[in-house]
């Protein structure tokens, strides 16, 4: 048991809420300090799950964070991030400047549910109007083929959908609507038998031991930020149990892929400090602060930075119930939890651009002639741009190894959805964004050499005076 307790870390609502009136968050952004990159300074009163919303505000604009410093001893949250746009360059769009301070104060102001509500506005297809069907269960060939076939039969229109898989887990959040007239499933009858067919689908493989939930949300304001959902399914789903805890004394050299933590006590100063090196990579920030959350653990201080393309992280904890981590086995539990957050976005396969006109049925199509060349797919990041289905799927081999595409096979894809294929080559990171590109000539197949992929956070800039003008004025 974690037997060392400290100040359980809890602030009454209506104190909150007093200190939040006398003190009201500040963000500041400065491009004078350093030269290649901005400086966001945020100070605010503390609560349990700030600083994940403010990284996730970033995360979902396509920053990337190369430095930061975290502290919020004290009941007051201060922290600094180095940021750059996915190029390198410095944010100087003054509409993305104002977003940032409006999307970073709202997270203080109005907690998680108005954070992932703004930050899953400007995505494809994921909006508050949709329903959505969370499932999880046993990866195998063609298991999305076969969800995305049965939700066509039924009449659904799928809006987005996002996939991973991990250790022979899935999960997967999908967007539908109503495939004729539009909008939100809300017969009751009728959601229940979609469920009903969606869970035939995901069992009628399972063997001994193997289990599958699938679950339709209705529409809500306040919905969890997808990609958090995400990691929080898949460690219901078990992921983490074959992962490997890899201690920080072996050196992480270049080219490591492999995730290196270290737990340590401070038990003068009541916390544990945790060490992380790893390959870095888009998210990754995110990544880890989310699994810590999701774990009830509070971070106190942090220093995390990138050198080439290792990242270093380190963190000093504590529980929320005021714990330090004294046993082997909460150790275990945590260190499980850190590696699986970490790695399992990282996609492996061959990733393939699309876009194309959307319809009912479209990735359905797509998907289905994966499956009849055998190949399967490890992950996908498909939705909506007006009337453009766009994103990305990883294809692997029906026994998840690497493969090239047969061109035949990407034009039987192109028939199906009338538009274009890019080919990605290059580490298959789910959030890899380089800048160099390669076009062949005379075919609507693409073959990209670490082109940077259709982005969310493009998105979402380019509908930032709308989205602005929804918001208030700031108190600075």
């Amino acid at each position: 048991m974690m037997e060392t307790v400290y100040q359980p870390y809890c602030v009454d609502p209506q104190l909150e809420l007093l200190i939040e009136r006398i003190y009201p968050p500040r963000v500041c952004i400065d491009n004078d300090t350093f030269p290649d990159c901005t400086l966001l300074k945020v100070d605010s009163a503390n609560k349990h799950g700030i600083l994940l919303e403010m990284v996730q505000v970033l995360t979902d604009l396509d920053l990337v964070i190369s430095k930061s410093y975290i502290s919020s001893d004290g009941g007051w949250f201060m922290d600094v991030f180095h940021v750059t746009d996915q190029f390198g360059n410095k944010l100087t769009d003054e509409g993305l400047i104002h977003y940032i301070q409006q999307a970073l104060c709202a997270s203080r102001r109005e907690g998680s549910s108005r954070t992932a509500r703004m930050c899953n506005m400007g995505k494809k297809g994921l909006s508050s109007e949709h329903t959505a069907a969370e499932i999880t269960g046993t990866d195998r060939p063609g298991l999305l083929s076969e969800i995305f076939a049965v939700l066509v039969e039924l009449g659904c229109n799928v809006t987005a959908a996002v996939a991973w898989t991990h250790h022979k887990s899935a999960a997967s959040i999908i967007y539908m609507e109503e495939g004729l007239n539009g909008g939100s499933i809300k017969d009751p009858m009728r959601l229940a038998h979609v469920q009903e067919q969606l869970e035939n689908v995901v069992d009628a493989h399972n063997g001994e031991g193997e289990t599958s939930n699938v679950r339709l949300t209705a529409p809500s304001a306040g919905r969890t930020h997808t990609e958090r959902r995400l990691h929080q399914l898949m460690y219901a789903n078990g992921d983490y149990k074959l992962c490997r805890c890899r201690d920080d004394s072996e050196i992480c050299k270049k080219g490591c892929t492999r995730t290196h933590v270290r737990i340590e006590s401070c038990k003068e100063k009541g916390y544990s400090i945790i060490n992380i090196k790893s390959r870095d990579r888009p998210k990754l920030l995110f990544d880890t602060i989310c699994a810590l959350t999701e774990l009830q653990y509070v971070v106190f201080h942090a220093a995390v930075s990138s050198n080439g393309t290792i990242a270093d992280q380190e963190y000093f904890i504590r529980h929320k119930g005021g714990c330090i981590l004294d046993s082997e086995s909460e150790k275990n539990r945590v260190l499980q939890g850190l590696v699986a957050a970490i790695e399992r976005r990282v996609s492996h396969g061959l990733r393939l651009e699309l876009c194309a006109l959307n319809r009912v049925g479209l990735l359905s199509d797509i998907t289905r002639v994966f499956r009849e060349n055998g190949l399967s797919i490890s992950a996908i990041d498909v939705g909506t741009n007006g009337e453009r289905a766009v994103g990305s799927i990883y294809v692997t081999d029906a026994s998840r190894h690497d493969v090239d595409v047969d061109p035949q096979m990407l034009e039987l894809v192109l028939k199906e959805i009338g538009g274009s294929v890019a080919i990605v080559q290059g580490p298959s990171n789910r959030d890899d964004q380089t800048s160099s590109s390669r076009v062949d000539q005379g075919t609507k197949v693409t073959r990209v050499e670490d082109k940077p992929k259709f982005s969310l956070g493009n998105l979402l800039w380019s509908q930032l005076e709308r989205l602005s003008s929804n918001f208030g004025s700031i108190k600075s």
